[in-house]
């Protein structure tokens, strides 16, 4: 979680740096477990034809992309505070030819500039732990879907069980930023990812966020050990 406005000034070119690499690094530091990750939570979600979606934090948009493609013709929404990830994330959506069903937005997931109930899903994948506020956030989040429309959150998350807990934070602690050096020349940067997820709720604190929000229904899955969480909340319908 951030606190203070330097730190998002820090976390904003953070991303701008690394947008070139983006997709490289999440392949190799995660050895591109994440692709599995999205899959276990589309098959979750269970888009239906024609649904509408906005994914927040949505970087170079792969998750956008596979929203879209999901719906067919449900128009979707990414949105991102990095216009350098936009502007990668464009040529991808412009390469799946999904441009007219995809719009890509520059703003704050802080504040989102939609109407109430306007989506059918809200997502974000591997961008809550790096907002000001994950309350905030998430109530954003449960403002513009729809009643009965679900919340989406894929993140990194905390492994509980040893001795796989102490090999992963050496991994990610160690490794990952002379990894980050090597390849992307961007030590600082992937130094501070991990550092990040030091303050971040585990899986069943972020559950209980998503609950004190006012989601129901909310169910967390941990994945590949606990590396990585699914969590998925529901709005309730209005009475």
């Amino acid at each position: 979680m951030i606190t203070d406005s330097n730190s998002k000034e820090h976390v904003h070119d953070v991303f701008e740096n690394i947008a070139p690499k983006y997709d490289l690094m999440n392949d190799l530091l995660s050895f591109r477990m994440h692709k599995l990750w999205r899959g276990f939570t589309m098959k979750k979600m269970n888009v239906q034809p024609g649904q509408s979606a906005l994914d927040l934090c949505c970087g170079t948009c792969d998750w956008t992309i596979a929203l879209a493609q999901a719906s067919g013709t449900g128009q979707v929404v990414g949105l991102d505070f990095s216009q350098n990830m936009l502007d990668h994330g464009a040529l991808k959506v412009s390469k799946h030819g999904l441009g007219t069903q995809i719009t890509l937005v520059q703003g704050n997931a802080m504040s989102l500039p939609f109407e109430d109930h306007s989506f059918d899903y809200v997502t974000i994948g591997f961008g809550l732990r790096n907002v000001p506020d994950i309350e905030q956030v998430l109530s954003e989040m449960k403002r513009v879907v729809k009643p009965g429309g679900q919340v989406v959150c894929l993140e990194l998350s905390k492994p509980t069980w040893q001795p796989f807990k102490s090999i992963y934070y050496l991994y990610f602690e160690r490794i990952l930023p002379m990894v980050g050096k090597l390849v992307a020349k961007s030590f600082q940067e992937y130094k501070w990812l991990p550092d990040s997820l030091k303050v971040f709720p585990g899986r069943l604190e972020l559950a209980e966020l998503f609950r004190r929000t006012g989601l129901a229904q909310v169910k967390a899955y941990p994945l590949t050990g606990g590396i990585a969480a699914l969590h998925i909340g529901t709005k309730e319908t209005q009475k």
